[in-house]
C-alpha cells in the first residue's frame, strides 16, 4: 500500500475519530500552536456522555471548546506543562492544574510515565512524500508522546508551517490511526507587543553591552527579551548563533539583518535550533521550510550537556520576583500559578558551564497592581507559596533599569547589598530595614 492509499484509508471525520475517547482517559491535546482545533469541537459535543478525562497540553493559545460550558470540570480536566494566560483563567475556575517539571526531562517523563495518554493528538503540517506528518513549530516532545499512545489522531492542516528538523520533528503515518483533515484555520498568531517600554530598553541595554560577537543566544519569552532581540538587530555584532526554548519576533529581525551565521556554534553549526516557537505571522512564514532552522525534541536542546557544549551562550530570561537571598521566581506569584518551570534553570546552568558563557534573569523593579498601588518585585524574601525557578546558588547576572548586579557566589550579605542596589530608590531603605532584621545586611565601605 502506497502513502496516499493508506492516507485515504485512516482519513475520517473529526467526530468518528474522537469516538476513541473513553471516560478515565487521559488525553494529549498537542502543544502551544499545534493543539488541536476540530478534534476539540468535537470532543465538546460528546460532553455528556463523558467523565474525569485529563487532558494534557500546555501554552494554550486560545479556550479550547471542551471548557466553554459551566460544568465543564464536572467532565474535563486541563494538566499543563506551562501556564498561558487562558490556562490561568482556566486555573481560577478549578479546571486547569501545573504539573511540575523541568522541561528537558519532558521527553523522557513520556517514554517512562506509568500512564501515559492513551489518546494523543495534535495539529500537524500535512503530509509530505516520505509519509510524515510535521509538528509544525513544536517538536518538544510529541515525538515520545507518540511512542507510547494507544491511539495517534492527527488533525492536517494547510496553514501548519513544515520545520525542518530532525526525527523527532514530525510522526511517521503508519504510528497514526486517524487522520482528521481540519478546518486549516490560520495558526494562533500573538499581536505584535508594539513599541519597547522605557525599562525594556534600560534593561535590554544593559544586556546588549555584554554580548560578544559569535556568541550563542538563548531568549526566553516575554517582550523584554523582544526587545534585546531588537536592540541586537540594531547593533554592531555579528556571527551570533541560536540554540534556544522558544523562537520568537526577536530572532526573525536578528536574522534578517544578517547578524546570524551559527559559524561559530560547535554543535549544529550554520542552524538555529529552537523547541518550540510562539510569535506574530511572521515567525511562521520565516520557520516554514527553512533549511537554516533546526526543530529538536527538548531532551536535547534544553540538556545541560548540550547548552554547555556551546561556546559563549548567553541565556536571557524574565523573573516574576527575586528575593535578597538571590533566589529567584519565574512562574509564580505566591499561590497563583503564572507560567512554568520550562527551561529556565537548565539554561541558567549550561550558560555558566558554557566556555564564555553568561545567563541573565530580569525584570522590571516595580509592578502596579490593579489598584494603582506601587510594589517591589525585589522582595526581602519571595512571598509564601511563590516557587524558587532558579536557586540562589545558580543565578548570575540579575538586572532591573536600576542596573546589573553579578551575584554569582556572593555572601548573603554581599548578594543584599548588590540586589538592592539594583531595586527602585522608594524602596531601598525598607529592604535594608529588613535585611538588617535577617542578618544580611553589612553596608560595605565601597
Amino acid at each position: 500500500m502506497n502513502f496516499i492509499d493508506e492516507y485515504n484509508q485512516k482519513k475520517v471525520s473529526a467526530d468518528e475519530a474522537v469516538k476513541v475517547i473513553q471516560s478515565g482517559d487521559w488525553v494529549d491535546y498537542g502543544f502551544c500552536v499545534t493543539t488541536v482545533d476540530a478534534l476539540d469541537k468535537a470532543l465538546a459535543k460528546r460532553t455528556d456522555e463523558l467523565t474525569n478525562i485529563n487532558l494534557r497540553g500546555a501554552i494554550l493559545p486560545k479556550m479550547p471548546a471542551v471548557f466553554e460550558r459551566e460544568d465543564a470540570g464536572q467532565h474535563f480536566t486541563w494538566n499543563s506543562w506551562h501556564f498561558s494566560g487562558v490556562e490561568r483563567k482556566l486555573a481560577a475556575r478549578g479546571l486547569a492544574y501545573y504539573a511540575s517539571i523541568s522541561y528537558s526531562e519532558l521527553p523522557r517523563y513520556y517514554e517512562d510515565i506509568d500512564t501515559p495518554s492513551r489518546v494523543v493528538m495534535m495539529q500537524v503540517a500535512p503530509m509530505d512524500e516520505n509519509g510524515y506528518f510535521n509538528f509544525g513549530p513544536s517538536a518538544s516532545h510529541l515525538a515520545a508522546a507518540c511512542r507510547r499512545a494507544e491511539v495517534v489522531i492527527v488533525e492536517v492542516n494547510q496553514n501548519m508551517p513544515y520545520c525542518i528538523g530532525g526525527p523527532e520533528a514530525g510522526v511517521h503515518i503508519s504510528q497514526v490511526d486517524f487522520i482528521v483533515e481540519g478546518d486549516n484555520l490560520p495558526i494562533t498568531a500573538l499581536q505584535s507587543s508594539g513599541e519597547a517600554s522605557d525599562v525594556d530598553k534600560a534593561i535590554a541595554q544593559q544586556i546588549v553591552e555584554h554580548i560578544p560577537n559569535r556568541a550563542c543566544l538563548q531568549l526566553g519569552i516575554g517582550a523584554m527579551p523582544n526587545t534585546v532581540g531588537s536592540l541586537i538587530a540594531h547593533s554592531d555584532l555579528k556571527d551570533l548563533g541560536v540554540h534556544t526554548e522558544i523562537y520568537s519576533d526577536g530572532f526573525v529581525d536578528i536574522a534578517q539583518a544578517g547578524k546570524i551565521t551559527g559559524a561559530y556554534k560547535n554543535l549544529d553549526p550554520h542552524r538555529q535550533t529552537y523547541v518550540f516557537a510562539m510569535g506574530t505571522q511572521k515567525v511562521y512564514d520565516y520557520l516554514h521550510n527553512n533549511q537554516e532552522m533546526l526543530s529538536a525534541p527538548a531532551s536535547y536542546v534544553n540538556d545541560i550537556r548540550t547548552i554547555a557544549a556551546q561556546d559563549n551562550l548567553i541565556s536571557i530570561n524574565n523573573c516574576v520576583d527575586i528575593d535578597l537571598f538571590g533566589q529567584i521566581s519565574s512562574e509564580s506569584s505566591g499561590f497563583k500559578q503564572i507560567t512554568g518551570a520550562g527551561g529556565q534553570l537548565d539554561f541558567v546552568l549550561g550558560a555558566y558551564l558554557s566556555k564564555g558563557g553568561k545567563s541573565f534573569i530580569c525584570c522590571s523593579s516595580t509592578f502596579t497592581d490593579k489598584n494603582g498601588n506601587l510594589h517591589s518585585r525585589i522582595r526581602p524574601t519571595l512571598a509564601a507559596g511563590s516557587i524558587v525557578t532558579a536557586t540562589r546558588a545558580c543565578a548570575q547576572y540579575v538586572a532591573t533599569e536600576h542596573g546589573m548586579v553579578n551575584v554569582k557566589g556572593l555572601s548573603t550579605w554581599q548578594r543584599a547589598e548588590a540586589i538592592i542596589s539594583i531595586a527602585h530608590p522608594a524602596f531601598r531603605e525598607e529592604l535594608i530595614q529588613e535585611a538588617d532584621k535577617m542578618g544580611i545586611w553589612r553596608r560595605s565601605n565601597h
